[in-house]
Parts: C-alpha cells; structure tokens; sequence
C-alpha cells in the first residue's frame, strides 16, 4: 500500500501539489470556524435544580423538599451522584450524570423524574437552572443617573435587558445580581383593623378580589360582534402610574367592608406604599456599595466564540438605540473572550516559535535550506488535518489540546525521511547505483519504475532515488508513528476528570499524528522531488562535524569500557530516581485567569444588612493594591436561587492587570499572601479561600464543597459532625503548607418557634391555618395579588406594621381574630394561641448519596499538595477516632490526583507491554526489542530531573510529558538497532557495526530529539496567561529529549556490544526492515 501511495505522488506530482494547496485553504477556513477555550470542561453534564420556600426552617426545606427531591431524581437514568445543600427557604440539588451522558437526554430525563416521582408542598414545581460550570462567560453592570435609584435599574434589568439577552441563541439564564425587586406593600395597622371588625385574611382576600378581569363572550350589536370585556384590574395604565401615583390610590381606594354606609377602604387600614422584596444578596462595585449586576450564562453544548459577539452587539444596541431610559448604561466587568484571546495568543506564540526552532534543527544538522523547509511542510499539513477532523466532529480546542502538541514529534517521520533522502542524495555515484540496483533486484517486489531493464515513463534517476529511499525506512516510519500513537493509550484511556482534560489533546494529537504520517508518503516525497538538488555535495555542517569529532571519542571509550558505560548510565538512572523522590505531587497546575476570586465566610448568623460593612471593608483592602482593577462583591445569593449561598458568604470578583505591568520581583502568589495578612489583620473571624472565577466554579461543581480540597464527615447527627469537624479543622490548622482553611457549620441559626397551641387554639375555633396565616402576614408578608404595569408585573404584599417585627415581646402581642356567637369578631394575643421561643437549630444540611456530611475546606500554598494530604491523613488518623456510623472522605483535587494515579499505575504498563508487542512484531527478536525499549528509562530520567531543576511538581500534565517521551526515545531504538541490522547483513562484525551504527545514526537520532525537545521549549518557559498547565508537560519532553539521548548515545552502543556480542554471524532475514547492504551507506 505505502509503495502505490509512493508511486502515485511520485508520478502524479502535479496534482498532490494541486491537492495540498486546495488542502492548506480547507485547512485555513477549518481554523477560523474552529471554536477555542481556554480551558475543557472537566466535568459531566450536572444539573441543578432549586425550590424555594420562604420562611422554612433548613430543617424543614430537607424534609419536604429535598429528600422528595433526591428520592425522585436517583431512578433517573445515567445518574452517577446527586448532593444537596438544604438551608433557609431554599434547597439545592445537584444531580452528577456519568460521563458520555448527552446534556439534553439528561435534562429530558431529570423533568421526567421531577414530574412523576416528586411531590413537593402546594404542587410548587421545582426549577432546573440552565447553567453549566464554566457557562459565565459575560457580566456587566446597569449604570444609571444618581436620581434614577435601585429599584428601577432592577426593574429594567428584569423585564428590559434580560428579555433582549434571553432572545440571543445560546444563552440560557440571566443571573441578575443587586439592585431591588419592586413590590407594593400593604402595611396594615393591626388596631384599626380590629376598630373595622376586618381580620388580615380578609384583607389578603379582598386586595386578590379587586385584581381582576372577567370575559362576558361577546354580543351582536346590528351587524357586528362585540366581545365583553369586564375590567377589574387595578389600574393598567403606563410605566408612569408609579410617579403619578396611580397604582397606590387605586390599592388605596379598594373597598373592604362598610361601617354605618360608609365604605371602608384600605387606606382606612394599611399604609400602601411602593417598596422592593425582601433580599436575598447585594452586590457591589468599588466604593460603591449597592450596584445592580449580572451574569449572562450559555448553554453547556454552546461555544464561547459564537456567543460571546452576539452579547457584545447587542449590549452595543441597547445602549445607543434607545432601548434605556437617558443616562443609563450597560457597562462590562468581565468578558470570557478577553481569557480565550490572551490564552489563544500564548498558543499560538509558542507554538510558531516551537515550530521556527523545528525548522532550525532541521537546517542545521542538514545544512540545506530547502530540506528544512521539506521537512517543516509537514508541520502546517498536520496541524490542518488535525484542525479539519475537529470541525467536522464539532470538537472544541482548547490551550491544552492544541498548546501541549510537540510539532517536533510530529515531523519526526518527516525527518527519518529526509534524512536518509538527503544521505543517499550525498552518496557517491558508485553508492547511488547500487541503491537503485537494490530497486531492480526485486528486494522490495516488484520494481514499478522500470521497463525490461530500463527506467519506466516519467521515472527519472531522482525519482527512482527518492522512491527507493522511502521504501528504506517504510517500515521504521510507519512503526514508529504506531509506537507514538500506542504511547498515547493511556490518555485516551483516562476518565473522569483527567479524561475531559486530557481527552481532547489525545485524539487532537492523534489527528496531528495520523496527518504527519499521510504528509511524510505524499507531500515530503513529491517536496523533494521538487526542490531538492540532483546531487548534493557530501558534506557536513560544522555543528555536526563538531558533534561528530567529539562524539567519536566518546563513543571508542564507551565500547572500551562497556562494564563502566552501563555503570555511567544506572547512576543517571539512581540520580534521576532520587530526584523523583524528591518531587512534590498536585492534580495540575491552576490556569491562569488573570483574577482573584475570592470567597470570604462571616459569622454564620450574620444577617445582610449588617454583612454590607464588612464586605465595604473587604473592598477597599484589595484596592489598596494597584495591581487590581476593580473589585465586584456578591454577598448572599441571587434571588432566583441559582447559587446555594447564606447571608454569611462573600464572593469577591477581582481582575488583575497584566503581570508586565507589576512591579518587579512581584508575583501573585506574592500577592496573595500580603492580601491574606492584611485580611488577618483587619477583618478578624473572616476565614477566606482565594481562587479564580473558572476554577472556583470547577471546585465547587466537583466535590460540592466551596473550596479546592475539602475533607467530608459523613454521618447523621449534626452535632456530632460539628465537634468531629473542630477536632479535624484544628489539627489541619498545625501542618504547614494548609491554607484558607474553614468549616461549614451546621448549626447554629437562631430560630424564633411559634408553635400553635391545638387544644388552646380550638377553644376559639381556630385551627392552625388560621393562627399561621396572621404570623406569615405579620412576621413574613403574605401575597395578595399580582399589578400589571404593561407587561411587567409586580407583587402586593400584606404585612403587619413593622412595629410587630421589632422583638419577641412585640410578636407576642399580635392579635389574632376568632368569630363571637354573635357573628363579630375578637382578638387575643398570640401568646395565649402559642408557644413562643428563641432556640439555635440547623444553619446548612449538607447531603450527599441520600446521607448527611459536614464539610471542611482547604487549600494548600508553598507545599505541595501530595505530601500535604498524606501529612494531613496520619495526623488526624491518630488524634480523631470517628464513632460508629461515621466516615471521612477526601475530596477535590487530592481525590482527582490519586485517581488519576492509580488508573495510570495500570494503563502505562499495559501501554509499555503493547509497545514492546510492536517492536517484537517489527525486529522478531526479544534482544533487540528490549535494547530499543532501553531508551524510555533514559528519556524519563531526563524529565524528571528537569522538572526537579526547575522546582516543578508532579501532576497529571507532567505525566502526560513522560508518555509523550515514550514514542520518541523507542524511535531512535528502531533506528538504530534497524541500522545496527543492515550493518551487520552486510558483513560487518559487531564490533564494526555497533560503532559504525552509534557513529553514523548520531545526526538522525538527535536531529529526532532534539526536534521533539525544542518543539515545546517555548511552552517550557513561558509564563504567560494559559501556560500554566503546559509547562510541566513542556519541561519533561524538553529535559527528556535534552538529557536522555546523550545518556543513550553512550549507553546505549555499550548495551548493544554486550547483549549482542554471542551472534556468531550476519543473518540478513533478521532485518525486515532494512535497505540491501550498499544502501547503507
């Protein structure tokens, strides 16, 4: 098959030419639909699915709504995990399908459950949030005129811009944040209702009752129909009702009852006002304290650079074509595309500036210009054909899956081509003749490029050369791109989280791979055939003569003292061994985003209001830093519930400038710590966890818990999970590296219980409804009705006067209305109806796998995480003893690294095992294939004494690196051995061959290396914005590749003499492979 391919671009130049250019345009259109982000999303589908219930206890919200909830949603299919969080009027769920579940088979199955399993109180319909982990990808703030106020900067962001946003394809939820929610309020003063013999359920009875609009059908009036309209609403006028008062005096003005004729009307009772909803969360800018915000969320299947312009066009629209009122603005904080453009840019330059050092090894070990850009063709041709698989699969690219590809393993086919091309190419003509001798000799079949003895049609000397050199190194070629593809198995074996990181750069690499090798049988033979010279002079470039002069000694003295060689070679491998131990160990390398996000935890009982001060304070520390930009603050949770958030919980927002623009010598982990003494010692009681806005999104959704590392204590009694979880906390508090730690707390929330008196309340004629229906209108506020003000709607609200809210002594008193036998109404106090009392009950209900657990986050700084953990485990072993019932887990990073760990402590020798299967089906000889697999220790030797020198952990991107090695340091194996063969088939001694192969493959084989080396140095240094993440891959190949072979080219001849040295003669069929005798030299 290789031979037709051959034979037809050899032939047929004009159209593989043709091809390639039509190819290169694909290629390039590909680019520009291709969907880039800065990071995969690590996680499966996750659907989160809310209900709110104003006024119950976290108690009772896991009773009635969470438990129905997790009980009706685990029969759905796919469902891997479900965790909950239950506290204050609200209960959250969390539902984790496995991975390969479709997003939108998830959500159909999920509503299915929720429909038919899940009954919650008064039918309330649980609600799915459309959100995905790293779906924020745009907020802004509505910035109006200082007489415009809160409530109708909110007002427009709800029924204005959201409705606008909502219309764009892709996005599936506006998270509006700050700002008040309009209302009117119906402050009913408890005396003159009892004055009016009027009781409060009659007051929210007859406000629903004078809110409506009735249909009479319709009436014939002479020759036309006319449809009846009865018109009960409160006044429907426009926008301008609130100013001009219209919607109060209507409220004002209904009637309730009479008293001697005269109507009684509701201003006769309650003060009517225009107010706002009780809040949930405040957000804030600066030095200002209340801003109204919000966060534009795409669909998880959506792509950033589709949605993010149409967000920006239409933002742009609405701020110039009257959409707002005069002086208001939409004004953006945070934009994705600005992350993908910085990450994007930090790609691409590293790999241009990876590919341009390619194209220089390859120009100075050949010395010829025009081989080097043969070779460095294939470059642009396989990352084409990469590009152009990913578009027509829909996959997305991202910093990982293009950034960590090594364009010099790509062209290392490419380059054992055109090495041995250029070498024959140099030969002298009694050489050359006997190279295309081998071709009319049959020894690869049948010779298509002659005709009864003379050269066929078309087949010119330079042709018939080129051919006759590829079929030389078919074979090594095509093994050695198997073997690097093979090296790869454990990536694409990966799952869970390193599966949907690793994943994409996996099969990105294999489209790279599978592309490289098309080019190197098509476009590199018919490239040479173009541009090479007839003939070209046998001469070396002075770095290679160099190289040579000093190698040779090297080498003499290698095979002299083959025992000391060996000896030189395992205390590199000792030394590297010890450097590994002393290597720390973390899941990856955090991406950075150019932020801080940063999560600060109040006292537990805090109530918002008085959260604003603090949270002002924790403003004005992070801009006391020049470095930051602006600081955003969410405090408490948005109102449609979307985040599971107490009033206790501040999220601070704050983007940074580039890092060229710090002061010297300052960095952000530098940072960070002078952030986290000031915080200590300003803001005492306010423990924090500092993170960035994608990756704290990634925790949280990952292990349930706001944090990167967090230990859970399972088990059912609260209590006892608060006192295990103070044991632990304090001593995490004594191991060094332990940052941002903080519990949870489970309890701890002050209850007011009103508890209705059965037996007391019947002797009224009271049943508990009627008694709980005064406390939820007095205490709470109680829905009467819906106003419509165009298509905007607003609640109206009955309470009790505030002065029945301000104290227990005040809520005691409340009287509660019960019929007279003589049909009128009395009141009684509520004290004489219930039992009234402070106590402290559940503050979170944590839930996990339908049980209850206690969370303790924590981060870890200037250690690494690995030695951390196992520090942190023998320590709590020994001074906490957990009871029967209950059990710790660790989660988050720590849980993701040792799963990582133990799925590639299997995958990678299977991986080594399937390798040395290749080579043995390659050489048929156990010798040769276990000398080829010597170069592997070598090449991880190499990278795990780089990543010592270089101060860098072991991670999951790290061992990515040692994989990629494998294939390249197995290829200069086969080369070698493959040569060693020809050497000997044609006479040579062992001695002889074993030199004059080292001596002779020392240019391909570090051409090959150092190729692989320098394609990834860019990445290796960089430390820009999106390089975190390469780095550590980058450092292993480029010290792998750097070290390893010059280990090799020493160690590797003495290997050779000493397990070869009993062959006692040539033996031509043990070389599959390899050219006839002449054409080895």
């Amino acid at each position: 098959m290789i031979k037709g391919i051959l034979q037809f671009g050899l032939t047929r130049s004009a159209v593989i030419v043709l091809g390639l250019a039509v190819f290169c345009a694909a290629g390039f259109a590909a680019f520009t639909k291709l969907n880039i982000e800065a990071y995969p999303n690590p996680a499966p589908v996750i659907l989160e699915i809310t209900a709110q219930a104003a006024g119950l206890s976290a108690e009772e919200m896991e009773k009635y709504y969470t438990i129905p909830m997790e009980v009706g949603l685990y029969p759905t299919p796919g469902v891997v995990n479900i965790r909950s969080t239950s506290f204050y009027g609200l209960a959250f769920v969390r539902v984790t399908f496995k991975y390969g579940v479709d997003y939108y088979f998830a959500l159909s199955q999920a509503t299915n459950s929720l429909t038919q399993n899940v009954q919650l109180p008064g039918n309330q319909v649980p609600q799915i949030q459309q959100s995905s982990l790293v779906g924020e990808i745009y907020r802004y703030q509505l910035v109006g005129p200082p007489n415009f106020g809160l409530t109708n900067l909110r007002t427009l962001q709800d029924y204005v811009v959201t409705r606008r946003l909502m219309t764009l394809p892709g996005v599936v939820q506006i998270n509006a944040w700050g700002g008040t929610t309009k209302q009117f309020n119906v402050d009913a003063d408890l005396a003159k209702l009892e004055a009016y013999n009027i009781t409060v359920p009659q007051l929210i009875s007859s406000l629903g009752n004078a809110n409506v609009n009735v249909g009479g059908r319709e009436i014939a009036i002479g020759q036309q129909s006319v449809n009846i309209r009865g018109i009960g609403l409160i006044n429907s006028g426009g926008d301008d009702d609130v100013t001009k008062g219209y919607k109060v005096q209507d409220i004002e003005n209904i009637v309730l009852t009479q008293s001697n004729g005269l109507p009684i009307q509701i201003k006769d009772v309650a003060r009517v006002s225009v107010g706002y909803v009780p809040r949930l969360g405040i957000a804030g800018k600066d030095k200002d304290d209340d801003v109204a915000a919000a966060i534009v969320v795409m669909g998880r299947t959506q792509h950033t650079n589709e949605i993010i312009p149409k967000v920006q066009e239409e933002v742009a629209k609405m701020n110039s074509d009257g959409t707002l009122p005069a002086g208001v603005k939409i004004v953006p904080y945070y934009d994705r595309s600005s992350l993908v453009n910085v990450t994007t840019h930090t790609v691409l330059h590293n790999l241009v500036f990876g590919c341009l050092l390619v194209f220089v090894i390859q120009w100075v070990f050949l010395g010829d210009l025009r081989s080097a850009l043969i070779v460095s063709a294939n470059i642009p041709f396989a990352l084409f054909f990469a590009i152009i698989i990913l578009v027509l699969q829909g996959e997305d690219a991202n910093l990982l899956s293009l950034g960590a590809v090594d364009f010099g393993i790509i062209v290392d086919s490419a380059v054992i081509m055109m090495e041995n091309v250029f070498r024959n190419f140099q030969s002298t003509p009694e050489s050359r003749l006997r190279v295309l001798q081998s071709l009319a000799d049959g020894y690869w079949g049948a010779d298509p490029t002659a005709s009864h003895g003379h050269p066929a049609p078309g087949w010119t000397e330079r042709l018939r050369m080129i051919f006759v050199s590829a079929l030389q190194v078919d074979k090594a070629v095509f093994f050695t791109a198997a073997i690097t593809v093979t090296a790869f198995v454990p990536l694409f074996t990966m799952q869970g989280v390193e599966g949907q990181i690793f994943g994409p750069m996996a099969r990105t690499y294999g489209y790279a791979l599978a592309g490289a090798l098309l080019a190197t049988f098509t476009v590199t033979p018919v490239l040479a055939s173009l541009l090479l010279p007839k003939h070209i002079e046998e001469t070396e470039t002075v770095i290679v003569r160099w190289l040579r002069r000093s190698y040779t000694p090297v080498l003499r003295w290698s095979l002299a003292n083959v025992k000391v060689a060996v000896a030189a070679g395992i205390i590199f491998l000792g030394i590297s061994t010890l450097a590994a131990s002393r290597l720390g160990s973390e899941f990856l390398p955090a991406l950075e985003e150019g932020n801080f996000w940063i999560r600060a935890s109040m006292p537990p009982t805090i109530s918002l209001d008085a959260g604003t001060e603090p949270t002002r304070k924790m403003r004005e520390i992070l801009l006391r830093h020049p470095e930051i930009i602006t600081v955003v603050s969410q405090h408490g949770r948005p109102d449609n519930g979307s985040d599971a958030s107490p009033f206790s919980n501040v999220e601070l927002f704050a983007p940074i400038k580039p890092f060229d623009q710090w002061p010297p010598r300052l960095t952000k982990e530098k940072l960070t710590e002078e952030l986290q003494k000031e915080f200590d010692e300003e803001m005492p009681g306010v423990t924090l966890n500092f993170s960035q806005y994608i990756q704290d999104n990634i925790e949280e959704a990952l292990s349930g818990v706001k944090g990167a590392n967090s230990i859970k204590i399972i088990g059912p009694n609260l209590d006892v999970l608060e006192q295990l979880a103070t044991k632990v906390s304090q001593e995490m508090a004594k191991i060094s590296g332990v940052a941002d730690l903080g519990i949870f707390h489970l309890v701890g929330q002050p209850n007011l219980n009103i508890r209705v008196n059965r037996e007391k309340a019947a002797r009224y004629g009271l049943n508990t409804g009627d008694v709980t229906t005064v406390v939820q209108a007095a205490l709470g506020g109680t829905s009467a009705t819906t106003v419509l003000e165009g298509d905007r709607q607003f609640g109206v609200v009955v309470r009790l006067d505030p002065k029945f809210r301000q104290s227990i002594d005040a809520v005691r008193e409340i009287k509660v209305a019960y019929s007279t036998p003589s049909g009128t109404n009395a009141y009684i106090p509520l004290s004489e109806l219930a039992d009234i009392s402070l106590d402290t009950g559940a503050l979170f209900i944590y839930r996990e796998r339908s049980q209850r657990y206690i969370p303790i986050k924590f981060s870890v700084r200037g250690r690494d995480l690995g030695s951390t953990v196992s520090e942190a485990q023998t320590r709590i072993a020994e001074a906490v003893q957990l009871p029967p019932g209950y059990r710790m887990v660790w989660s988050g990073e720590f849980d993701n690294l040792e799963s990582a760990k133990a799925r590639l402590m299997i995958v990678v020798p299977v991986t080594l095992l399937l390798i040395f299967v290749l080579l043995y089906s390659l050489f048929n000889s156990l010798r040769d294939s276990l000398l080829a697999l010597a170069g592997i220790p070598f090449a991880v030797g190499g990278g795990l004494i780089a990543l010592f020198l270089t101060g860098l952990d072991f991670s999951i991107s790290a061992a990515i690196g040692f994989i990629s090695l494998f294939g390249v340091a197995v290829m200069d194996g086969i080369l070698n051995i493959t040569y060693f063969r020809e050497l000997r088939a044609s006479g040579l001694s062992i001695a002889e061959a074993v030199f004059n192969g080292a001596e002779q493959r020392m240019r391909p084989m570090l051409m090959t290396a150092l190729s692989a080396g320098v394609g990834l140095f860019p990445a290796a240094l960089s430390h820009g914005i999106g390089s975190q993440v390469q780095r550590p891959l980058a450092t292993v190949v480029v010290g792998g590749m750097f070290i390893g072979p010059l280990l090799l080219l020493i160690v590797a001849p003495a290997l050779r003499k000493i397990f070869l040295s009993r062959e006692r003669a040539a033996s031509p069929e043990a070389t599959p492979a390899a050219a006839p005798p002449e054409a080895a030299h």
